[in-house]
């Protein structure tokens, strides 16, 4: 029997898929209140996008891309992210043109070759959003309060930000200077990976997950410490407009995010979920203001964050979190023989139509056990269309939870079901 790969899953119908097209409808509902626009990229690009976007010394690249040459001998990667992604869409349709800021979203599944645990697997997918043209700190602001406000909306509780500043250029050089100097009595103790990282990109060192406890991380130079006047100001206006959207959080120099792209704000928001254990990030993102120049673009600032899916529906079960999402349909068609299953069909048709949820007898059971696949559907309504129901024109609607019944002239049944369900 053929299964599926190694860190992928199955979703089959049931609660789950159920939950998760609630998530989904209820992040494209957010986006438009907050006037984003949908952005859809290939799900596989040119390597070279993710080798210059996301950095070659990112462990994303160096150690879990799906690469592989397609039929006209040209090396392709399945999308690990989708910042690099949307920057080319960006570029390549020349959208700086255009009225400033633009702001996208985008979701979809993602790829990397890495471990499956609980909450991560290869195959995993990834909802973001990217705003280009702004470099003000208000930005950085609104799409962490995006954030926070979507995973509240969801009912979870314990939300904590966690934010750090990696400043401008001129910040990065200086801070890199000072990590080099104070690394390098001590490279002989680190990993391999961050021995290499120390010559090719020192700043990776910080996100090393094999010495991250040891004490020369632990007493590493802090970014913040290293912030030139400009990148204070910066993340100080960031702090500002926070508070003002009551977004509680805590400065965390720690945080630097695995990506090679990141300018002055980086952030990273948990869930404190009993159960979780290590990994609770939910979310993380932050400034980009030099990847759309490092892509062959016009210098301009960006930010923007990623969630994933799978982690968020583990807390969301961790917590036991009732989603509000219509467990059942609205009605359940009976037709009482054969002779009258054109008129069923044809009365389903005109319910689903008419903006009603509605499920047909496909399977010629009997009356019993037709109220018994109605309850199973959580039906709300039951229509019965026996012989006098199609001779006379006027249905038998019976309440699945009451028991009551209604007669229902067929061209009134739209106004009686909006009335019996409260729409």
């Amino acid at each position: 029997m053929i299964q599926k790969p190694k860190g992928t899953y199955d979703i089959y119908g049931g609660e789950k898929a159920k939950k998760l097209l609630y998530i989904e409808n209820l992040l494209v509902t957010l986006m438009q209140k907050y006037n984003y626009e949908y952005f859809r990229t290939p799900i596989f690009e040119a390597s070279e996008l993710f080798h210059r976007g996301v950095g070659e010394t990112t462990d994303i690249v160096s150690k879990e891309t799906y690469d592989f040459k397609d039929r006209g001998d040209r090396m392709m990667t399945l999308r690990p992210e989708g910042t690099a992604g949307v920057v080319r869409s960006y570029i390549e349709n020349k959208l700086y043109g255009g009225v400033m800021p633009l702001k996208t979203w985008y979701y979809g599944p993602m790829y990397r070759y890495e471990r499956p645990q609980s909450g991560r697997f290869r195959e995993f997918y990834q909802f973001g959003i990217e705003v280009f043209g702004t470099n003000d700190p208000m930005t950085d602001a609104e799409i962490i309060s995006i954030a926070v406000n979507f995973y509240k909306l969801l009912g979870l509780k314990g939300i904590k930000v966690n934010i750090n500043s990696l400043g401008d250029n001129e910040s990065r050089e200086t801070y890199r200077q000072a990590l080099v100097e104070y690394l390098e009595p001590y490279i002989d103790e680190l990993c391999e990976d961050c021995k290499d990282r120390y010559t090719k990109n020192p700043l990776r060192i910080l996100d090393c997950k094999v010495d991250k406890d040891t004490d020369i991380l632990k007493n590493i130079p802090k970014t913040i410490d290293y912030l030139n006047e400009d990148s204070k100001a910066h993340f100080e206006a960031v702090q500002a407009y926070l508070k003002e959207l009551q977004i509680e959080f805590v400065i965390n120099p720690s945080i630097v995010r695995g990506l090679d792209y990141y300018t002055h704000t980086v952030f990273e928001v948990e869930a404190n979920v009993e159960g979780f254990g290590s990994q609770n990030v939910l979310c993380g993102g932050g400034r980009y203001n030099n990847l759309v120049e490092t892509m062959d673009g016009p210098s301009t600032p960006g930010v923007g964050f990623a969630m994933g899916l799978e982690r968020l529906l583990t807390a969301l079960e961790f917590e036991k979190i009732e989603l509000d999402y219509d467990k059942g349909i609205d009605l359940y068609v009976i037709p009482m023989s054969e002779s009258e299953k054109l008129k069923a069909i044809t009365v389903t048709q005109f319910l689903r139509l008419n903006g009603f949820s509605a499920e047909i007898d496909y399977m010629s059971r009997n009356l019993k056990n037709n109220f018994k696949q109605a309850d199973r559907l959580n039906s709300k309504f039951v229509v019965i269309i026996g012989n006098e129901e199609v001779e006379t024109g006027i249905l038998t609607i019976k309440n699945n939870e009451t028991k009551e019944e209604y007669k229902v002239k067929l061209d009134e049944i739209i106004d009686f079901m909006d009335k019996m369900l409260g729409e």
